[in-house]
């Protein structure tokens, strides 16, 4: 019944972000789709990234939780617009919230839509939000296994930011296995090893995320997993959402 309850659900979704893409594509906007577990320093990298862009790029962003607007306040301290998406519960964003968040969003006055999903390496990376590519995020701290444990997220990201690097002389974190497990479900995306302590590899990041908003990059989200189904077992997500706009004045 779970594996039934789940496709209904990704249709639904599926459906809708569709759509939420033609619309996002049609006013040439790059929307792209972080991903994390809690900790791993999607905020902190926003914090870095957006400075570096937003003289000649107009961002909006959608940061997605659980609970509380603390990550959209400090986004909101940089001066864009930013609208926190509350789940109130679940433990990845969908499309119908996702739109509801650029409902409250003038479309009309940005390039480039970064989407905070919550903090998970899981759920996130089953629904589609109509996002023009998913960029994962991984500290060394979390170890080196993640690729192998975690498969449709390495193979359905478009770049992959390693992050805490500075802090791989005080782990046993194997980078050249990551690597290779890494390269056997994704064969193109870069690696970036930065620090959002250390300011290392920011200018990097963003520069490839500069190029991919200005269109010079050939990108696209991946949305065929097929080959992966022997080693993902679907499971029941729950759904109840929430959203609330925070003012950047």
């Amino acid at each position: 019944m779970n594996v039934t309850v789940l496709k209904n659900v990704l249709e639904a979704n599926d459906s809708i972000a569709a759509k939420l893409r033609e619309r996002l594509t049609a006013k040439k906007i790059t929307t792209v789709n972080l991903i994390s577990a809690p900790g791993a320093g999607k905020t902190s990298l926003l914090e870095l990234t957006i400075p570096r862009l937003k003289s000649h790029c107009r961002i909006g962003v959608l940061e997605g939780d659980i609970a509380t607007t603390r990550d959209a306040d400090r986004i909101a301290k940089l001066d864009v617009p930013v609208v926190q998406l509350l789940t109130g519960g679940a433990c990845h964003l969908e499309a119908p919230l996702v739109q509801r968040g650029l409902d409250a969003l003038n479309l009309d006055a940005l390039d480039l839509i970064l989407i905070e999903n919550v903090g998970n390496i899981a759920c996130p990376a089953e629904f589609d939000l109509g996002e023009t590519c998913k960029v994962g995020i991984l500290s060394v701290t979390e170890g080196h296994d993640k690729p192998g444990k975690y498969p449709l997220l390495f193979h359905e990201i478009s770049a992959l930011v390693l992050n805490k690097i500075d802090l791989l002389p005080y782990t046993d974190f194997n980078f050249d296995q990551f690597v290779a497990d890494f390269r056997k479900l994704n064969a193109t995306a870069p690696i970036f090893q930065v620090s959002c302590k250390a300011g290392q590899g920011i200018a990097q990041w963003a520069h490839w995320l500069e190029h991919v908003t200005a269109g010079e990059l050939d990108i696209a989200p991946h949305h065929h997993h097929d080959d992966l189904a022997d080693v993902i077992t679907p499971h029941a997500h729950p759904h109840k959402t929430e959203f609330v706009k925070v003012s950047h004045g």
